[in-house]
This record gives C-alpha cells, structure tokens and sequence, in this order.
C-alpha cells in the first residue's frame, strides 16, 4: 500500500461547483500526476466549508493551509511551490488564518470559532461519496449501538431527554413525535425525510445532503427501528442534483456493506430506503402536501388531524422529520442526551445551522448553538455589512418568517424568542439586508414568492394572499391610501386564522413584520409618495447635483429616453416626466453628480 503524506481537501458542494472547484480538482490531480506526486498526496471532494464568499476552497493537509478563491492557474504554484517544496503559497491563503508567518487553525478564525458543528460535523472533513470514510469517523456506530444494546423504548427515551426540536421550522418536539408514530397502530409504518428546501435564500439541507449523506441515512434507520418501520423515503428537490448523486450513490454503497436491507447487523431489523424527486413545489415543504406527492399525487396539503403520526404514507403511521433532525440523531446515541442538552438554551437544546446570505460579507453556511445572538452572527461570523453600510434588518425563517430590525440584534437566535419578536427559526434561511433595502418591497417580494407557490386548495391563501400583494403593490406604485395600510394588516389575519397549512398561515408574516418595526417605511410611500431606500421605481428620482455637474453632457448622450437637457459645460438637468428610471445617467456618470432620491 502506497504512503500518503499529504491530503489536499477541495470543495465539492453546489457553491464551489458554480464557482469551478471541478475544473480546479482535475486540474490539481493532472499537475500530481505530472510531477509524481499522485501515490503520496491524496486529493479528496468534500462537501461544503462553510465559507462559502470565499470557493472554491481547498485546504492542504498536514500543514492545514485553507487557500480561497483558487482558480485553475492557480494549482500549478500549489503544486510546485507548496507540495514539492514545502513552501505555502501565502497570496492565495484565507488572509484570517495567517498571523506572524504561522497558520492559525480554523477553529482560531472570526467565521468559525462560534460554530459548534455537529450537523455539518462531516462537511467538508470527509469525502461523502465513500462509505469508508464515513466509518471512519463512528459512521453506523450509532446504528449498531441501537440495534444491539438499545430497546425502541430506550432510543425514544434518548431522543426525547435530549430535548431536540424539529429543525424544520416547526420546532415540535423529536422524541414526542417518534412517541406518536410509536404509538400508533398499524400493520406497516414508514420513515420519511423532508428534503424540500423551498425557501429563497436556504441551502442548509443541501450541504448536509451533499457532505454527508450517509448521516441521514444511518438516522433514518434508527428512526425506523424505534418506530417500528421498515421502509423510507427521503423527499429531495430534482433540483439538487449533486445531493441527488451522492443520496444514490451512499445508499447504494449502504445495501452493499449490509447496512440498509434485510438482517442488519444480524438482528432480524430490516429496512430500505428509496428516493423521491420534487418537481419543486414549495407546498411540498408540508408534511401532508409532502406526503400526497410521495404517493404519486398532486401535491397539496391535507387537513389535520389525523396528524401523519396516525394516518401518513398510504393511510399509514408516518414519521416524518427534515434533513437536519436527523443530521443530529447519531451525535445524541453516540454522545449521550445529556451531552446534547448541555447545548443552547433552557428550552432550545443544540445548535442551528443557518444559511447566511443577503447583505454579509461571509456569505455561507453556520451552525450555532441556540441562544448565540443576532449581533454575534451578523458582525463576528458574518464578518459585518459589505462597504461599510448599516445594518438594517435579518429576515429569518424564510417566506413564513419576519424582519428583525437593528433595534433587536441582540436578540438570542432561538424558537421562543424568535416568536416573541415576530419572526420565527424555520428552516435556517437568514438573509441581511443594509440600509439600501426596502422594507415595503422585501414584504413584496416573499408575497410574490408566497402567490407563486400557493397550491390554490384553499381560498385564503389562493385569494387572500393575490389580494395582499395587490395592496402592497399599490403601496410601492405610490398609489397607497392609509386605509390599505390598515386593510393589510386586517387582511394578514384573517389569512393567518383561515387558511388550510403553514404556507398560508405564516405567509402573513414578513407583512405584518415589517408593519411592526418598518411602519413609518409604510406611511411614506403612502404619504409622501417616496421610498426612503430609493427602491421602489415608481416613487423614486434621479437628481443631478448642479454643483458637481462639469456639463460633459455624457449622461445627456446616453439616456435612452431622451429625458436629459442641457448646455455643455453647464449643468444639466432631467425632466422627471420622461424619465424612465433606468439608472444609466448615475452609472455613466463620472463625477458622481448624479444620485437617485
């Protein structure tokens, strides 16, 4: 067998991927293989890093150099200089992990010294489309424990003492519902996993899927030996297509080491496990509308009760929970409830993983203990809002969520106290927004998302929310009356009090979020037909500054509408009737005489 002194770790995971990790992998192995390097050092696809600002991403090992933004000149140097010589090619190393000449370990790094990663434990660590690999690190220990040492009573027990809540957005307790589904009768039960990631701006249950697919794997299996199933689906978006690959290729490689099928580990347990692929319906987030398309049907949601505990898959006892409850499962058996419980708060045990995007410097993926605060998120991890803008609002939980403006940054990031304020976890998205956004239009867009995506079943939220998005329309148009203000806020409850499912009972919220802290954003458009972020086009001018105006006449020879007049060497102005709005004159500009107001 060949000696490895060294290992080079690239990001495989969907970011790096539309960045060119893929074309940087095979590069790195033809520029070893040329200089004779492929027996010693190994290169290894990994899942997601986390930072994903800066992919493609590649980390040299045993030296632990985390080099960014590598392109595909760059692995020649890497080569030539790093590998054959020892010597670190400092230019293209992650500027945070150098200090007096010495690498500092990740863990010592603003971005990632919050984190606890337990869901993403395996990301970025291993290669995730090798069983082996996943062993190596007490991959289906968890699995054997349970299945040798453990009733199904007990491993209820172990999850509900652990105090895990549903990561998907609900947050209802884990143990309670496996209890449920425990419970129930029934001649056949399934296990399924809830893939669907639906929300704008949320890419948590991707990565896991990507980087460490045999995780969920192994948690389904002992989700099913604890209720009693013997079959499960996991439910991914066709969209997904390298956490797609990675779910075949793990389960596959499963069945094969006798770790999904019939007799696992000798113990008389049998379970297998299949794909279904989303065709992208965001209702199918749902549990039921999930499940109805499991089935083969259209998706749509199913009123409850009976709950999917009693009556899911075919009429029979499902549980179903999301790709990051599971992600937890093994670290609970292996570690022990009491280690997992000692994490976040009172009554928000562990960590969260959240997507972290918008308005932030480190875009990427994080995953917090419960309880860390929005500040420490946004300014220590996040690294702070790009071009030293302000900090304005968090949009948290995606479409069903709401904004958290600057007021509340040190809010703690937990299910309670997200409630409390108006917003709520859901599945992780978290997008920033700086002083430049408007609040009226971000209450827009998530309504447009929401009327898109509306499956039509009921009429609150196939009618109500159209009727919503109208009035906000009409709001950022600079038609608005003060009575709509009022009609939207009546209207956003009625919708959150009537409508059949969580799209449209929580599809209210980003609404009458930003009502609650953006209000006097609301009563400009109204009132004084302007948006004080310069968004909404129909409310907004573009003024040229007569003192900064040379009379170059560039902006005047450029405007497609012809709304720009002038002498030249004297200032020129713009008539607001034939403006069109379309920002050329400010962008042409190059003495910055022009600005939008």
């Amino acid at each position: 067998m060949d000696m490895v002194r060294g290992h080079v770790l690239c990001c495989g995971g969907t970011g790096c991927t539309s960045s060119g990790s893929e074309a940087v992998i095979k590069e790195m192995e033809s520029q070893l293989k040329a200089n004779g390097l492929d027996k010693e050092i190994k290169v290894i696809k990994t899942g997601c890093f986390g930072l994903c600002a800066l992919g493609p991403i590649m980390v040299v090992y045993p030296e632990g150099a985390f080099y960014s933004r590598v392109k595909v000149e760059d692995v020649k140097e890497i080569v030539e200089e790093h590998l054959l010589k020892g010597r670190i090619v400092k230019r293209l190393l992650y500027q945070e992990t150098v200090e007096d000449d010495s690498i500092k370990s990740l863990n010592e790094v603003d971005f990632y010294k919050k984190q606890h990663r337990i869901a993403l434990r395996n990301c970025g660590v291993i290669d995730p489309e090798n069983i082996d690999e996943y062993i190596a690190t007490d991959g289906y220990k968890a699995l054997g424990k349970v299945l040798t040492e453990m009733t199904r009573e007990e491993v209820i027990d172990e999850i509900t003492k652990s105090g895990l809540r549903g990561r998907g957005g609900g947050g209802f307790p884990t143990g309670l519902k496996w209890k449920f589904t425990y419970n129930a009768k029934g001649d056949k039960k399934y296990v399924a996993c809830n893939a669907d990631e639906g929300d704008p701006g949320a890419f948590m249950d991707r990565s896991v899927l990507e980087g460490d697919p045999h995780s969920i794997i192994e948690a389904m299996a002992i989700a099913a030996y604890a209720v009693g199933a013997d079959q499960g689906y996991i439910y991914i978006r066709a969209e997904y297509p390298i956490a797609v690959k990675r779910l075949e290729i793990a389960i596959k490689q499963a069945k094969e080491y006798g770790l999904l099928g019939k007799n696992i580990f000798d113990t008389g347990f049998n379970f297998d496990l299949e794909l279904r692929l989303g065709a992208g319906a965001f209702v199918c987030g749902e549990e039921t509308a999930l499940m109805t398309s499991i089935e083969g049907k259209r998706g749509e949601p199913r009123p409850r009760p009976p709950f999917p505990a009693n009556s899911g898959l075919w009429a029979k006892p499902t549980l179903l929970n999301n790709v990051e409850t599971y992600a937890n499962i093994t670290q609970i058996i292996n570690n022990g409830a009491d280690w997992f419980a000692s994490i976040g708060t009172e009554k928000s045990k562990g960590t969260k993983v959240f997507a972290l995007g918008g308005k932030i410097n480190n875009t990427g993926l994080v995953e917090i203990p419960m309880g860390t605060t929005l500040r420490e998120i946004i300014e220590e991890i996040g690294g702070g809002i790009p071009n030293g803008k302000k900090f304005k609002a968090a949009q948290t939980g995606g479409p069903s969520g709401g904004c958290i403006p600057a007021s509340l940054m040190d809010t703690p990031i937990d299910y309670d106290s997200l409630i409390q304020i108006g917003s709520m976890m859901g599945s992780g998205g978290l997008i920033v927004m700086d002083e430049d956004n408007c609040m009226v239009d971000i209450a827009k867009f998530f309504l447009e998302f929401t009327v898109d995506e509306s499956c039509g079943k009921c009429a609150p939220c196939r009618i109500g929310t159209r009727r919503l998005l109208e009035l906000l329309t009409k709001i950022t148009d600079g038609k608005g009356t003060m009575e709509d203000i009022d009609k939207l806020e009546e209207l956003c409850y009625n919708i959150k009090a009537s409508s059949l499912c969580g799209l449209g009972q929580t599809a209210p919220n980003p609404v009458l979020s930003t009502l609650r802290y953006f209000r006097d954003e609301y009563i400009a458009h109204v009132k004084d037909k302007t948006c004080p972020a310069g968004v909404c086009k129909a409310l907004s001018r573009y003024i040229i500054d007569r003192d900064k105006c040379k009379g170059c006449s560039l902006c005047s020879r450029q405007c497609p509408a012809g709304a720009i007049s002038g002498k030249v060497k004297e200032p020129f102005v713009i008539d607001p009737d034939k403006c069109i709005k379309c920002g050329v004159c400010m962008q042409t500009c190059k003495f910055g005489a022009i600005y939008k107001k």
